[in-house]
């Protein structure tokens, strides 16, 4: 992505996203999902972001108020679940990507923390009656993912700086690492655990998942805790490599374990 000419927000882009998905919620809170702001940077075309802003801290400021418009009026229309979709910050945990970025020029280490902070700067008007989420994601297109490694890199950074409610957290199989970095997540926060994988067809065990969520709750309090598929089923207009019913499948064994362990809340 190139950033051409100095940011600014002239209309809503994701409001009318937000009005479809309002008119077909029948029952429940529709949870719209927005960009983490740390995307345009971390796939920009450093180049064009230097010459258009020679202080980065301008760029940022830009951005993010961009993102505060556009959440004051979805919250105009009636939003009040929001989910911040970061597909950078758990990838800095795989050394290959630090790499990356090193390469750039860039130090990983602090642009994690540039990161989780233009993430709070976004938020930082919510209401009170807003929920925020963040969702960390290493790649999910066709049922294939981008990056490997745990969080044990970015949690001290980012866990505990995040101003967010909730974090949906990928911890499907053996490269997103132990639950031992959620012990950097604030008193009173929730963590999701993304057990049940969006990758493949394969139905996973209750009693497996339950296990797991014993063992998370070791970390955090169980009562803090909660259940989801890893990451969502269609990132991209091709979809993962499942059927719709193998879908329903993963979605209905969540609803069945969450109410196994924690009852009908």
């Amino acid at each position: 992505m190139f950033v051409r000419r100095k940011l600014k927000r002239t209309k809503p882009s994701m409001v009318p996203h937000f009005e479809f998905l309002k008119s077909v919620v029948k029952k429940g809170t529709p949870k719209f999902t927005m960009p983490s702001p740390a995307l345009l940077h971390a796939r920009g075309d450093r180049d064009s972001i230097r010459k258009t802003y020679p202080d980065r801290q301008e760029f940022w400021a830009d951005l993010t108020r961009c993102y505060r418009e556009e959440i004051a009026d979805l919250y105009k229309a009636g939003c009040r679940y929001l989910q911040i979709d970061d597909t950078t910050i758990a990838m800095f945990g795989d050394p290959k990507v630090q790499e990356t970025f090193r390469k750039l020029g860039d130090d990983p280490k602090r642009d994690v923390a540039v990161y989780a902070e233009a993430v709070n700067a976004a938020v930082r008007d919510v209401p009170d009656d807003m929920t925020v989420a963040i969702h960390t994601c290493r790649g999910n297109f066709r049922s294939t993912w981008l990056a490997s490694g745990s969080y044990d890199y970015v949690a001290e950074t980012a866990f505990s700086k995040l101003d967010v409610d909730g974090f949906f957290l990928e911890f499907d199989d053996d490269r997103s690492g132990s639950f031992e970095p959620l012990r950097y997540v604030p008193k009173g926060k929730r963590v999701v655990l993304g057990l049940v994988s969006s990758k493949v067809p394969e139905l996973e065990k209750k009693n497996v998942l339950k296990r797991r969520i014993e063992q998370a709750s070791k970390v955090v309090p169980l009562e803090n805790l909660c259940l989801s598929p890893q990451c969502g089923f269609s990132s991209t207009h091709h979809g993962n490599n499942l059927s719709v019913e193998e879908e329903r499948a993963k979605l209905k064994l969540c609803i069945d374990t969450a109410r196994e362990v924690w009852g009908d809340k």
